[in-house]
């Protein structure tokens, strides 16, 4: 009975297109999975702090004014002067703002899942430079200036785990509320010494402690702005409108420093283009900082070794089927189908086993129970010892490979490439002899059996 090479290869790619099925469910397992850990994650931050980020300080000032119009009765023409009083402030960004940060991150467990939460004790300190009458040229009896005050913005003010504040070395009281709506959430002291407010330049330094989750972020308020960031985390994300100017990163930590001035964050004219006009979409953009990312947790890798579930399968299958021509087997698509399924179940091992131990560890048992299953499996079916050993052989160096495509982020499309080109290469030699013709005419194969 003939089995021409287009059945065999129409039920070769049949088989595969149907164990894409468990492949795809299997791929379903994964992401939720990985949202059921992203649901954890936001439920920990949302009972303890989410991301942070620091916006200030920035001095206001309130004050009233007297505007003076003059009207005309309509009845007797005579003219008159009405006064009437408007509530108005005024702001001062900061000339000079440093910020000294040092995070310690920790991991909080819910079950099987962890979410990175991370302490910040930041040092912030700079000065305001207040003109005379706080820049009052003309019509100075007309103004009223009441108490100013230096307010804070921080996101999430449940993070906060102390907040001390220092105005030319007076401590002074913190109190809850920004009461400036540009800044949000967050603090502001009142300065209340008059002597203060003679002075033309008004030092600060805040020390705040802070928690947060995943990442840290501070805009750059002032005219000539200095940000060090220190963390024991390995694995830092630098995001926003400007990298740091330098950077150390190693597995014990990172430091990166941040220098900006009004000239390349233009921070001033945001600010009051979103106190006079409220388009804050600018102001609120100008940030830089840090995000503590796990570059590849065990989700990720499982995702991503699942992408290459069908050309591993289809590489098997090409395997099983040069041993079948070049030794003139009769390979049934159940086996076939069998051990498609066997490399299958790598991937539902590898998730559930990764969430209990380390990566590297779960990939080296699933690959192992799916190398020695299908081994002992292809013994059988190859018809010899020597056979099946060989099988095995190159199916260890695939998932060899594998993972090597995992753990190389970028150098996996490279490796993939070359890993691909070599494969053909050597498929091409085995059968380079090979009368492709003749493999449809033969009629004395038998399953199980050499011809």
């Amino acid at each position: 009975m003939k089995r021409p090479l287009l059945f065999k290869f129409s039920t070769i790619a049949l088989l595969i297109l149907l164990l894409m099925v468990p492949i795809s469910m299997i791929n379903g397992v994964i992401h939720e999975r990985k949202s059921s850990q992203q649901s954890v994650v936001e439920d920990i931050a949302k009972s303890s702090s989410y991301s942070q980020k620091l916006i200030g300080p920035v001095m206001v000032v309130p004050y009233t004014k007297k505007i003076k119009e003059w009207k005309v009765d309509e009845n007797t023409r005579v003219r008159y002067q009405v006064d009437s009083v408007i509530n108005l402030q005024l702001y001062f960004l900061p000339s000079a703002f440093e910020v000294d940060g040092k995070l310690k991150t920790e991991r909080l467990s819910r079950g099987i899942y962890e979410a990175r939460l991370y302490h910040a004790d930041n040092t912030i300190s700079g000065h305001f430079e207040v003109p005379v009458n706080y820049g009052v040229t003309g019509d100075l009896q007309d103004y009223e200036f009441e108490s100013p005050y230096i307010a804070m913005g921080i996101k999430d003010i449940r993070g906060i785990d102390s907040l001390k504040i220092l105005v030319n070395n007076e401590i002074l009281k913190m109190e809850s509320g920004t009461k400036l709506k540009i800044l949000g959430e967050g603090a502001h002291a009142i300065l209340k010494q008059p002597d203060l407010l003679q002075k033309n330049i008004l030092h600060f330094k805040l020390d705040l402690v802070l928690r947060g989750t995943e990442s840290f972020s501070i805009v750059p308020i002032g005219r000539e702005s200095k940000v060090s960031i220190s963390s024991d985390w390995p694995h830092p994300s630098f995001m926003g409108d400007y990298l740091p100017i330098e950077r150390t990163v190693e597995n014990t930590g990172f430091s990166a420093r941040w220098q900006t001035s009004y000239f390349s964050s233009n921070l001033e004219e945001s600010f009051n283009q979103c106190v006079s006009s409220a388009d804050c979409d600018a102001f609120q953009n100008r940030f830089f900082g840090v995000s503590l990312i796990e570059p590849v947790d065990q989700y990720v890798k499982s995702d991503r070794a699942i992408k290459y579930a069908l050309l591993f399968i289809a590489l098997t299958f090409a395997g099983f089927f040069l041993f079948e021509i070049l030794k003139r087997l009769a390979i049934h698509p159940v086996q076939y189908g069998l051990v498609g399924l066997s490399l299958a179940f790598f991937y539902l091992l590898l998730v559930s086993l990764s969430e209990h131990i380390a990566f590297s560890t779960a990939y080296l048992i699933s690959s192992s129970a799916c190398i020695l299953l299908i081994g002992f499996y292809v013994n059988y079916v190859l018809q010899s010892v020597l056979r099946g050993g060989i099988f095995s052989s190159l199916l260890a160096s695939l998932y060899g490979l594998l993972y090597g495509l995992l753990s190389a982020e970028d150098y996996a499309l490279l490796m993939g490439s070359l890993l691909l080109f070599g494969l053909l290469g050597v498929f091409m030699i085995l059968t380079r002899k090979l009368d492709w013709y003749s493999i449809g005419r033969t009629e004395n194969t038998r399953p199980g059996k050499e011809a």
